[in-house]
């Protein structure tokens, strides 16, 4: 809106077309426009004339959420408001199942009597770090890197238009489908469900990559509402987007029409798919949807490829599987392909390894300390105090900002801060620690999708100048584990 004229110098009277009600705070009268034969804005309308006596009130609902010519509401009109208010809360659809993935509370957490890192004393914290190196032994810190592209985005890497940060999250996002395709994930008849999905861009190049593939649908699972969506612009006829706002830890995939009568196999993909939002998603997949299809004990894809195929027509599909992708048995959950991000932010009551972690003598008290120095491997240490301090409160400002922000390498910053961290480790040693940190907590995934019958794998996907946040997690259903995944 233009800014509105000044009230003519040495006049009593407001502008001509604006609200006449005089702000004695101001001293002036409100530059508000009025409709046509009235005299007062909404605003001021009940305020102003004598005799109107509606008394006007802050929505319930939300007192930020009106447009800010009409801030207030008639008391009178509070029950008409209430029924179309953006802020009431709508029925909830089929598929949302009240905390269906958030794992069982653990009845020995005692979360409240918890203290900040920086709290510790020495001793503490040399016992931690020695729970954690045992607890360690064994395991590959050293990933394999699995750094891959695909033509699908060649355009795009090439593109001379593109900046530092679109380039970085281009190779991430032509890496993952590589892998996609690798794991021969790639393929007709299937359903992505991409979790996390921000703006849907990984599932975006995914169906390029796809080209004319018959029956590929596309959920996009993103808990708030998101700006600049490129789901809406598909127009293929081959491929269905659909879009969620939920949260997964509520996500009920058998409830969802589209899975419930196509039964399609499902392929989990996410881009950086912070810290908690894994283990609500891996549940989401392995538990909640692929166990209960399994106990209803669906029929194989290849009965319901098409009415009018003949059965030779069916044998010889699903002999050519391997070429064309198409799978010879139906399985609920395809594979899963997730680079991992933000393990600070995990959570002991959806993690997904609990088991792992009582097994190796672990509870509550060492993953919720593990879990806050996983950021060491990531927060910048070497930066200035001024500029963690800067970094961690754009982070907290944005909560729910999208994955695809997460670009510098620096975003595990936390509220321990660099400034308050031990000083008689050096920079390299709590590097080691946060990166050993993230290995375990990641190794108590590995082990719970192996105990669901999956063989799981841990890679690097990209460089760590693209991002540090760089290991990919993917999994596939063990009796259809092809070599690459060893």
């Amino acid at each position: 809106m233009a800014a509105s004229a000044p009230t003519p110098h040495g006049t009593g009277f407001p502008i001509e077309g604006r609200c006449g009600y005089y702000v004695e705070k101001k001293k002036r009268f409100c530059r508000m426009v009025v409709a046509a034969g009235k005299r007062f804005c909404g605003e001021h309308a009940g305020a102003a004339e004598e005799e109107n006596a509606r008394k006007r009130i802050l929505c319930p609902l939300d007192p930020k959420h009106f447009f800010f010519i009409f801030s207030t509401v008639y008391e009178d009109q509070l029950a008409k408001h209430l029924k179309k208010c953006n802020s009431r809360e709508k029925p909830k659809p089929d598929f949302f199942i009240q905390d269906i993935n958030a794992g069982l509370k653990d009845e020995t957490e005692i979360s409240e009597q918890l203290v900040p890192i920086s709290s510790l004393s020495e001793e503490q914290l040399e016992n931690l770090i020695k729970k954690l190196r045992k607890a360690s032994e064994g395991l590959n810190s050293t990933l394999k890197d699995q750094i891959m592209s695909h033509p699908a985005l060649h355009d795009a890497l090439h593109d001379p238009k593109n900046g530092d940060s679109a380039t970085k999250h281009l190779k991430q996002q032509a890496s993952i489908l590589g892998n996609i395709e690798k794991l021969k994930l790639l393929g007709p008849r299937r359903c992505f469900v991409e979790f996390g999905a921000g703006k849907g861009k990984l599932s975006h190049w995914v169906d390029i990559a796809l080209k004319d593939a018959e029956e590929v649908h596309f959920i996009l699972v993103e808990k708030v509402t998101t700006r600049f969506k490129v789901d809406g612009k598909h127009r293929k006829k081959n491929s269905v987007f659909e879009r969620l706002q939920i949260d997964i830890q509520h996500l009920c995939l058998n409830k969802i029409p589209l899975l419930s009568k196509e039964k399609l196999p499902v392929v989990g993909i996410g881009k950086h798919l912070c810290g908690v939002a894994t283990d609500l998603a891996l549940r989401c997949l392995v538990e909640t949807y692929a166990a209960s299809c399994e106990e209803r004990n669906e029929e194989p894809l290849a009965k319901r490829i098409k009415n009018d195929k003949t059965e030779k027509e069916i044998n010889t599909l699903a002999k050519e599987g391997n070429e064309k992708n198409v799978p010879e048995k139906w399985t609920p959950v395809a594979g899963i392909v997730i680079a991992l991000c933000c393990h600070h932010r995990c959570d002991w009551r959806h993690y997904v390894g609990k088991e792992y972690f009582r097994a190796l003598g672990l509870g509550a008290v060492e993953f919720h300390y593990f879990q806050r120095m996983s950021s060491w491997a990531t927060c910048g240490m070497r930066k200035t105090a001024l500029e963690a301090s800067d970094i961690s409160t754009k982070r907290k400002d944005k909560p729910n900002d999208d994955s695809e922000e997460h670009d510098d390498g620096r975003h595990g910053a936390t509220d321990d801060g660099a400034e308050s961290l031990p000083g008689f480790l050096t920079v390299e040693e709590k590097k080691k620690i946060g990166h050993l940190c993230k290995l375990l907590i990641d190794q108590g995934r590995i082990k719970y999708l192996q105990q669901k019958g999956f063989s799981p794998a841990l890679q690097y996907y990209t460089d760590p100048l693209v991002s540090l946040e760089n290991v990919l997690l993917t999994a596939l259903p063990s009796r259809s584990t092809p070599e690459t995944t060893a």
